[in-house]
């Protein structure tokens, strides 16, 4: 077979290169994915139930580039979603991120003003403050707060999620859920939020919808790549894996699910409660909250973090660490080696903990800068 493009992974970044070489540049593609469906880690069905839930965890969409939400928009409507997050904190439910409301939920209201004010004087309203910043502040007050948030929200959850401490990570993963100066309970603060209204699989399928596409399943790449004639590769899966490990095992984190369904209209008050302290999962997450789908029953997902084994499980989460990076730079520099028409893409390609928008925006970017001038 000969093409001009091979693809290997079908999800966010595979699918918006192949849409864009195809509609963009008539160029002929092959879609390679090892897995079963398109979509990668965002696919979406409807389980025996009938009801719409995520295979690998909640997706929730949010961004604040405009030109990101608008691409996507040629593929799909939205269903407005704001995602809301409670913790289980000394046997209560508090706000996720920690606010003003958690302070208000945890402590004695006269000590919670008393903090707010502090909080408020130091940094300013609608700051988002890391915890391992807070920490550091010497007044007295908010050094017992820090250390009263750092244990009971950031540090047990950390250690179950990536089974290292928040010191040990870098500050990508500690600065995604800072204690917000708000009372804005809101998950996510961005511009656009929402849901793809008829799931994200529907709207890959659609982005994928051209004469020039082709998409092989339940195909390793290895076992074609000798007999597909391509001009280039663009490569979504593990940038270890690609050079066969000659440098070593790249780690990530992985997860394993558990999935129930009750015959009630809801069990959960929003869609995902965290459980920092109690028990070996991680959050539960009630998929209809998140899709705004009516239906008798709900269906649940608990999350185990677990450790990445090559072969063996899914690869979710690289670890940002330095050591790491350090090696991820050494195969980036075999990178250099292959020519303009090899590229990889994608939280496993690049080794990058990506957001849904981020990926996308990485690969349109990279069709814009890379791919595309190489026809001018």
């Amino acid at each position: 077979m000969k093409v001009d493009w091979l693809i290997v992974g079908a999800g966010f970044s595979g699918n918006v290169l192949a849409e864009r070489l195809a509609t963009q540049l008539d160029k002929k593609v092959l879609l390679v994915d090892q897995r079963n469906h398109i979509g990668g880690n965002a696919f979406d069905y409807y389980d025996e139930n009938g009801i719409l839930i995520h295979q690998y965890g909640p997706h929730i969409f949010h961004t604040n580039a405009q030109y990101v939400w608008e691409y996507l928009s040629h593929f799909t409507q939205w269903r407005s979603y704001y995602h809301h997050v409670l913790g289980m904190v000394d046997g209560r439910l508090i706000p996720i991120p920690f606010n003003f409301n958690s302070l208000d939920a945890v402590f004695p209201q006269k000590f919670a003003d008393k903090l707010t004010k502090q909080l408020l004087k130091d940094y300013g309203f609608n700051t988002k403050v890391p915890i391992l910043k807070l920490k550091e502040n010497s007044n007295k007050d908010l050094k017992f707060l820090s250390e009263y948030v750092y244990e009971n929200v950031f540090k047990k959850y950390t250690l179950k999620q990536w089974n290292l401490t928040p010191e040990e990570l870098g500050a990508s993963v500690t600065s995604r859920v800072p204690i917000y100066l708000s009372r804005d309970d809101r998950y996510f603060q961005d511009s656009f939020q929402g849901m793809p209204k008829f799931g994200y699989t529907p709207m890959f399928q659609k982005m994928l919808n051209h004469k020039n596409i082709r998409v092989l399943l339940n195909t390793p790449w290895q076992e074609i790549k000798d007999e597909i004639h391509y001009e280039g590769i663009i490569f979504t899966g593990e940038i270890d894996a690609f050079f066969n490990h000659c440098y070593g095992k790249l780690p990530y984190r992985s997860l394993r699910f558990e999935m129930g369904y009750e015959p009630v209209a809801q069990i959960q008050s929003v869609g995902t409660v965290n459980y920092p302290n109690e028990h070996l999962f991680t959050r539960i997450t009630e998929f209809k909250t998140l899709t705004g789908q009516k239906h008798e029953g709900t269906t649940w997902m608990s999350e185990y973090p677990q450790p990445y084994v090559f072969g063996e499980n899914d690869p979710y989460y690289p670890i940002p660490q330095e050591q790491n990076k350090e090696l991820y730079r050494k195969y980036l520099k075999e990178t250099e080696q292959l020519g303009e028409k090899v590229i990889f893409a994608g939280r496993l390609g690049d080794y990058q903990y990506y957001n849904m928008d981020q990926a996308v925006a990485r690969a349109l970017s990279l069709f814009e800068k890379t791919i595309k001038p190489s026809y001018a």
